[in-house]
């Protein structure tokens, strides 16, 4: 069973409907105890860094998430949910992150137009169990105007380009990253989610 945290931001119903077609029993909850009994946790995200960290902080929902991911409970961070897995992020003000990845999460640069909205191809570099059975190249829909300047070499698993290389799935260990929506992107993004589930299963 899969935990959706609630921190009263996000895409929960869109990630717990996608999860339900690919038979992964999920949950939607703000609940320490029932997050705790989870056999996996996903962190979904629309909005702002700061704020995000402002509410998953005002119930203790950060240490609860900090304590299951050191037991090793596989954790997957979308979109601004992957955003938080770094140390820090520099929208609007500086904010701390979780930091289980090292890095920084910065605003996009250069001649493009943000928010980056649409689909981009997905470029591999590290393999992943999330990319089993996904084709090099498959599309992907993408909503954010900041993306994670990566800290350290190895967790980078596919990218994409719009105006700068953009880290689309990183991992570490049982932590994990999606900087698209999965849920949005077809038959790729469904794929991807099935293979975050099997390793709960």
């Amino acid at each position: 069973m899969i935990a959706i945290v609630d921190y009263g931001m996000g895409n929960l119903k869109s990630v717990q409907k996608a999860l339900t077609f690919l038979n992964i029993d999920s949950f939607i909850s703000s609940k320490k105890d029932e997050i705790s009994r989870s056999k996996g946790i996903i962190i979904p995200g629309v909005g702002a860094f700061p704020d995000a960290m402002e509410n998953i902080k005002k119930d203790g929902l950060d240490l609860l998430i900090k304590e299951e991911a050191k037991k090793g409970k596989p954790i997957l961070g979308i979109c601004l949910g992957m955003q938080l897995l770094f140390e820090e992020g520099k929208e609007i003000s500086n904010s701390k992150g979780f930091g289980f990845l090292k890095g920084k999460v910065v605003e996009i640069q250069g001649d493009v137009k943000v928010p980056h909205m649409g689909w981009n191809n997905l470029k591999f570099q590290k393999d992943s169990i999330l990319l089993r059975g996904v084709k090099e190249g498959s599309f992907a829909y993408f909503v954010h105007s900041y993306y994670a300047k990566l800290g350290e070499e190895g967790i980078l698993n596919a990218c994409t380009e719009y105006g700068v290389s953009i880290p689309a799935i990183v991992s570490k260990d049982n932590i994990f990253g999606i900087q698209f929506h999965p849920e949005k992107s077809g038959e790729a993004g469904m794929k991807i989610l099935k293979n975050f589930g099997e390793l709960i299963i």
